[in-house]
């Protein structure tokens, strides 16, 4: 059955990270319905192989598309890393991936051609960002860095830029990247974003963070609008999925969209 602009964008991730790029697309798109699916119960993905985060990622997509949806974002570096090309092979809806958005835009905010990325371990390990600009830019020079802690500091909402414990972190993964010179950085993790005024500060206001949840906003309102499958009128809010532990989701989440989640459904993949 053909898509229609009625249906609603489905965006998964590993947990609560992607809600930033929910957020993005509803300032971009705000007459859009959306369904989100965290998979809590699997948290996280950035540790786990290539193989494993393919399985967990085709489940996700199988649950959405189940869901009436015209488009998937995956919200979730590591599995757009190492799941994208699968995704797009096994399922005839369009899939919008957080790399390549991002990985652009560096390549167009960067006058030097030094790039920095930070991100999981399993999103620096797998090379996406760093094939992605070299596609485009093989003479750029690429700095990339796995924050582990960065995760753990948004899910408790450490991210106080005056915190002496975040400054001390940020300047721990941050301060090679001075060394390196770099004109721009990937902030290559959705959780991210949550700290980019510490990592502003930081760095400096000559160095641009390019944050991927605006990048990917920005793609999925460019593939609607080609597509002809933008809401002309107001959606339902938008419906939260997780498969373990909603209370916490709820909880956390409405620190990443400053609003309350009122329901959060537990369902099984398995």
């Amino acid at each position: 059955m053909a898509a229609n602009a009625q249906q609603a964008i489905g965006i998964f991730d590993s947990g609560i990270g992607g809600l930033t790029v929910l957020r993005e697309i509803r300032r971009r798109l705000p007459l859009e319905t959306i369904k989100y699916l965290g998979d809590t119960a699997r948290v996280p993905y950035g540790t786990r192989s290539a193989q494993t985060v393919q399985k967990y990622a085709r489940a996700n997509t199988e649950f959405l598309n189940r869901q009436d949806i015209k488009l998937l974002v995956i919200a979730c570096n590591t599995a757009s890393a190492v799941a994208t090309g699968q995704l797009r092979g096994a399922f005839s809806l369009p899939v919008i991936d957080v790399v390549a958005p991002g990985a652009r835009a560096a390549v167009e905010a960067t006058r030097s051609g030094r790039v920095g990325i930070i991100g999981t371990e399993g999103t620096i390990s797998s090379g996406a960002y760093q094939r992605e600009i070299s596609s485009r830019v093989p003479e750029a020079v690429i700095f990339a860095q796995a924050c582990p802690l960065f995760v753990p500091l948004v899910e408790q909402n450490w991210v106080d830029a005056d915190d002496p414990v975040v400054q001390m972190i940020v300047r721990r993964y941050l301060e090679p990247f001075l060394d390196f010179g770099i004109d721009t950085l990937v902030l290559g993790c959705t959780h991210y974003p949550l700290l980019k005024q510490a990592i502003a500060r930081f760095l400096g206001a000559s160095i641009i963070l390019i944050d991927s949840a605006e990048q990917t906003a920005r793609e999925v309102d460019a593939t609607l609008g080609t597509a002809g499958l933008l809401r002309r009128d107001p959606g339902g809010p938008p419906q939260y999925f997780v498969t373990d532990i909603p209370h916490r989701f709820a909880a956390t989440g409405s620190l990443f969209l400053g609003e309350p989640l009122d329901d959060v459904q537990l369902i099984d993949i398995m």
